[in-house]
């Protein structure tokens, strides 16, 4: 059964239907034309216009185990804002043109990462003479510039990656000048 609060979807739970069997349903109540939600959000919102209070409790109780059913068999994932907001962080760099639409509502934009900021944890230089350094955050950086570097490659320095221009990406370690880089 499922907890009443988990019942309570608000705009700040993005969820996500997978596999040929999630297909989209518009919402009729509310939501805007941009916006769709999966079939099986649509179900269980649907069931506030049922007028009497046992067909609504029971339209309640099918879409809410046909929801709870699919979430634990991987078919719908429940993610509220913060995990939208740790998987921005997370992708940061990478470039995923399929994504947005799972970090934003029509009238909910999503944060804007700009930056990063982490440790250095491992730097050494590949074959081309060129830095290739690994985050705290598991993130690895590979410097696309050919000018030389200078930082202090122990201690796990502050690193901060930042968005460039015409979408390239700056790092510094500790102050050092700004070397660019691509996410791998």
């Amino acid at each position: 059964m499922i907890r009443s609060h988990a019942l309570s979807l608000t705009a700040a739970a993005v969820i996500a239907a997978m596999g040929p069997g999630a297909a989209n349903a518009q919402s009729a109540a509310g939501a805007s034309p941009a916006v769709e939600r999966p079939a099986l959000l649509a179900r269980l919102v649907a069931c506030r216009s049922v007028a009497d209070p046992s067909a609504r409790l029971a339209c309640y109780d099918t879409a809410a185990g046909a929801l709870d059913t699919a979430e634990q068999q991987g078919e719908v994932v429940i993610v509220d804002r913060n995990q939208v907001n740790a998987a921005r962080r997370q992708l940061f760099g990478f470039s995923v043109p399929a994504m947005p639409s799972l970090f934003e509502r029509g009238d909910q934009p999503a944060e804007q990462v700009d930056s990063i900021e982490s440790t250095l944890t491992r730097a050494y230089q590949n074959n081309e003479r060129r830095w290739v350094f690994t985050l705290a955050d598991g993130s690895v950086w590979r410097q696309i510039d050919v000018d030389s570097v200078r930082f202090r490659n122990s201690g796990n320095p502050p690193v901060r990656v930042r968005r460039g221009a015409l979408g390239s990406f700056l790092l510094t370690i500790d102050g050092s000048r700004a070397v660019r880089v691509h996410r791998e």
